[in-house]
């Protein structure tokens, strides 16, 4: 629960388990390929103390004022403002600059790409607005704030979760190359490689139940414990193996650097569905 609204239906892909789904049948492929296309090849927490590191959300009342939105790169694929987004919401560090809002009572999620405040309200790349309380995707070949058409937030490792010693949903993380292709809940790719052996969008792995995590403790084993359980989603091009957590000072640093220890090769893709082209 986020501001007292479900993080998606209980039966949603995010909150899906795949301990006991079938491997994919080119899983070996997709982590090989993963491995020699940028990055150490070794799990990375793209978040930590620092209060520029990590994407931030914030949480608003349902009588939050809507302010307008222009969108300048992907408008076509955008859902039209206004937003409820602050005029001092806070923004993402670095080049992608997501903004993040979950309004309560409507449990809805407002999501910005490439956002700047401009005038009575803000502009931005694209942007997504989704109900906390559906199943729906977007349409196919729509992005989102996130390459993949997928929401943020739902991937985001939260401090608060890792605190509580649970984590119950998937995990977003970035890939350095990905295939011209996505499999649902992702409804967008973000590439024009027809290369079989790229990940796409949207594709699924989980921590192979053989990888022994009794050595890891604190933060890094229960997020060790969620990549098990219910694994990780292919959501954007950028560092592979990069895994994408909440802005939070809280964060244990020495905690998570353990996670650099966890090779691409302990991941094996599962399969959850069709590839769409």
């Amino acid at each position: 629960m986020i501001g007292n609204c479900p993080v998606f239906p209980a039966d949603n892909a995010w909150n899906m388990r795949v301990d006991s789904l079938p491997v994919d049948s080119r899983s070996s492929a997709y982590v090989a390929s993963i491995n020699s296309s940028g990055g150490n090849g070794f799990l990375h927490a793209d978040f930590g103390s620092d209060p520029t590191y990590g994407i931030p959300y914030v949480v608003v009342p349902g009588t939050q004022p809507m302010v307008p939105i222009v969108f300048n790169e992907y408008g076509d694929e955008s859902d039209p403002g206004p937003y409820p987004v602050p005029l001092n919401a806070p923004v993402e560090a670095g080049g992608d600059k997501h903004v993040l809002v979950v309004q309560q009572d409507a449990c809805k999620l407002y999501e910005l790409y490439h956002a700047v405040r401009s005038g009575a309200g803000w502009s931005a790349g694209s942007g997504a607005v989704f109900d906390l309380r559906s199943n729906a995707l977007r349409p196919d070949g729509w992005t989102s704030a996130d390459a993949a058409g997928l929401p943020i937030l739902p991937g985001l490792v939260r401090y608060e979760e890792v605190a509580a010693g649970r984590i119950d949903h998937a995990l977003r993380f970035t890939v350095s190359r990905t295939q011209r292709g996505y499999i649902h809940p992702a409804t967008h790719f973000a590439s024009s490689s027809t290369d079989p052996n790229l990940p796409p969008m949207g594709l699924r792995l989980r921590l192979k139940p053989g990888f022994d995590i009794s050595g890891y403790h604190g933060q890094a084993r229960v997020i060790l414990e969620a990549l098990k359980t219910y694994g990780m989603i292919v959501a954007d091009n950028g560092s592979s193996w990069f895994i994408t957590g909440a802005t939070d000072s809280r964060w244990n640093d020495d905690d998570l650097d353990q996670l650099k220890t966890v090779p691409g090769s302990a991941f094996e893709a599962v399969t959850t569905g069709s590839i769409q082209r």
